[in-house]
C-alpha cells in the first residue's frame, strides 16, 4: 500500500469512529440527562399545590399520597423560619412568625391558661409549638435545660424578650431523662407562675416535641365541659412491674455530655404520711389552687423530698397527690381518664394503633406521613412526638390545618399576618 492510500484509510477510519460516537454514545448521555430532568419535573408536578394538596390527601389516608409525599418533602425542604436563627425586631417577630396578637373570642379572653414548656434542642420546633399555643391572655414559662448550648439559650431569650407574657424560668436544671431534675424543672416554673400578675385558671405542661391537635378554644371547652374545677392526672395505683422505680434509690449521672439515671443497692424507706403511690403520666392539666397546694402542703413537700432518688418521679408525683381526697380539684377515683396527649407506644401496637409510620425512639413513635390521619382523628388535645428535620411535611400539614381551625373559630376580624397560606389554585379546606 502506498503512503497516500494509507493516509486515506486512516482518515476514513477516524470518520467512522466519530460517527459511531455521535450516533450511539452521545445521544445516550443526552437522553439520560433529559430523562433525569423529565423525572425531576414529573416529581414536582406530582407534588401539586404544595403542601396543601398533599396534606388534604394525607389527612384522609390516601395511599398514593404517602409515596408522593415522601418524594415531595425532600424536593421542597422548608426554608428556615424567619427571626429564629437571625435576630429581628419584635414587630417583625410577630408578623414574620404569624403570632396571634389578641384574644379571638370573649370566652378565651376570660379564661387564661398557663403553660410550662421544657426544651433543650430543636429551636424551630419550639417556635412552631409556641406560636400554635400562643395567645396574649395566656402565660408561658419556658424551662431551658442548663446543658443547652449558649447560642441556643440566647436565641430562645431573644424571642421571649418580645413578649410580656412569656418568660424563662428563674431557676434552670441540668435535666436528666427519668431523673428528679425533670420534675424539679416543672416545679421551678410553678413557683414563678403562682406569682404572675396574670390570673390563670389551669396549667398545662409540654415538652419541645409536642404539638396541639386542638385549638385554644377547643382546649378551654374540653376543660370546662369535662373537668371544670378538677385536675387531669391520668394514672392508676402503682402496678407491681413498676414498683422497682420506688423501692431502691436512684442517682443521676451527668458528665461530659452524657447523662442518665442508675439504680443503687440502697433500699428506700416507705413513702411519707403512709401515702399510696400511683403511676401515671408525667403530663397534666392542673388548677391553680392545686398547684398552690403542691407548693405548700406538708404531704406534698414530704413526697417531693422522698421522690428525689426515685426513677422518673414525675410519673408518680402529680397523680399521687391528685388522688388525695382533700386536695383542691382532686379526682380520687379516676383512672387513665383525660385526653391530654396522643402517643403511639410500641407496646400498644395492634391494639390502640396499627403501628408507627415514622420510627420509634424509646418505644415512642416519631410520627411519619402515614400517622397524620390517626393524629387528627385522635380525641386528645396534644400529640407527641415530632421531628420536623426528619419528616418536615408532617409538621407543615399539622401547622396549616391547626391555624385554619384557629382562624375559622375566630370571633374577631382576622389579620393578614395570622395566615400561613398564600392564595393559590388549591388551598387546604377544613371538613366542618
Amino acid at each position: 500500500m502506498n503512503p497516500l492510500d494509507a493516509t486515506k484509510s486512516g482518515f476514513l477510519l477516524c470518520i467512522a469512529v466519530c460517527m459511531f460516537i455521535y450516533t450511539f454514545i452521545y445521544p445516550k448521555d443526552t437522553l439520560s440527562a433529559e430523562q433525569e430532568e423529565q423525572k425531576f419535573s414529573t416529581n414536582r408536578a406530582e407534588c401539586g399545590f404544595y403542601p396543601d394538596e398533599l396534606c388534604s390527601a394525607l389527612f384522609v389516608g390516601k395511599t398514593a399520597a404517602l409515596r408522593i409525599g415522601s418524594i415531595c418533602q425532600n424536593t421542597y425542604r422548608p426554608a428556615a423560619l424567619s427571626c429564629v436563627q437571625t435576630s429581628c425586631n419584635c414587630s417583625t417577630v410577630f408578623k414574620a412568625l404569624h403570632f396571634i396578637t389578641r384574644p379571638l373570642s370573649d370566652e378565651e379572653g376570660n379564661f387564661s391558661l398557663a403553660y410550662i414548656i421544657t426544651i433543650h434542642k430543636e429551636l424551630e420546633m419550639f417556635v412552631k409549638l409556641l406560636r400554635a399555643i400562643y395567645t396574649p391572655q395566656n402565660i408561658y414559662c419556658i424551662h431551658v435545660d442548663e446543658k443547652s448550648p449558649t447560642d441556643y439559650k440566647a436565641a430562645v431569650q431573644s424571642i421571649v424578650n418580645c413578649f410580656e407574657n412569656i418568660f424563662i424560668s428563674s431557676k434552670r436544671e441540668n435535666v436528666v431523662y427519668a431523673g428528679f431534675s425533670r420534675l424539679q424543672a416543672d416545679i421551678n416554673c410553678m413557683r414563678d407562675l403562682v406569682h404572675s400578675k396574670i390570673q390563670w385558671n389551669y396549667v398545662i405542661n409540654l415538652c419541645g416535641q409536642d404539638y396541639p391537635i386542638r385549638t385554644n378554644k377547643d382546649i378551654i371547652k374540653y376543660i370546662k365541659s369535662k373537668w371544670n374545677g378538677k385536675n387531669m392526672t391520668p394514672g392508676v395505683v402503682q402496678p407491681l412491674h413498676m414498683k422497682h422505680r420506688t423501692q431502691v434509690s436512684y442517682r443521676e449521672y451527668v458528665h461530659s455530655g452524657t447523662s442518665y439515671v442508675y439504680p443503687t443497692k440502697n433500699a428506700k424507706a416507705k413513702p411519707p404520711y403512709n401515702l399510696t403511690i400511683y403511676f401515671g403520666s408525667a403530663y397534666y392539666i392542673l388548677t391553680k389552687e392545686f398547684v398552690e397546694f403542691t407548693l405548700t402542703d406538708a404531704r406534698a413537700k414530704g413526697l417531693l423530698e422522698w421522690s428525689r432518688d426515685t426513677y422518673s418521679p414525675d410519673e408518680h408525683y402529680w397523680v399521687t397527690l391528685n388522688r388525695l381526697q382533700d386536695a383542691p380539684g382532686a379526682t380520687p377515683n379516676a383512672d387513665w381518664e383525660g385526653n391530654i396527649r396522643a402517643i403511639k407506644w410500641k407496646d400498644q401496637e395492634g391494639t390502640v394503633h396499627k403501628g408507627c409510620k415514622g420510627h420509634y425512639i424509646r418505644d415512642i413513635c416519631v410520627y411519619g406521613l402515614g400517622d397524620l390521619q390517626w393524629i387528627i382523628e385522635s380525641p386528645h388535645l396534644f400529640a407527641n412526638k415530632f421531628e420536623p428535620a426528619t419528616y418536615p411535611l408532617v409538621m407543615d400539614c399539622l401547622e396549616r390545618r391547626h391555624r385554619l381551625k384557629v382562624l375559622h373559630q375566630a370571633e374577631v376580624p382576622i389579620e393578614d399576618d395570622w395566615r400561613f397560606q398564600e392564595d393559590n389554585s388549591f388551598n387546604m379546606k377544613l371538613n366542618v
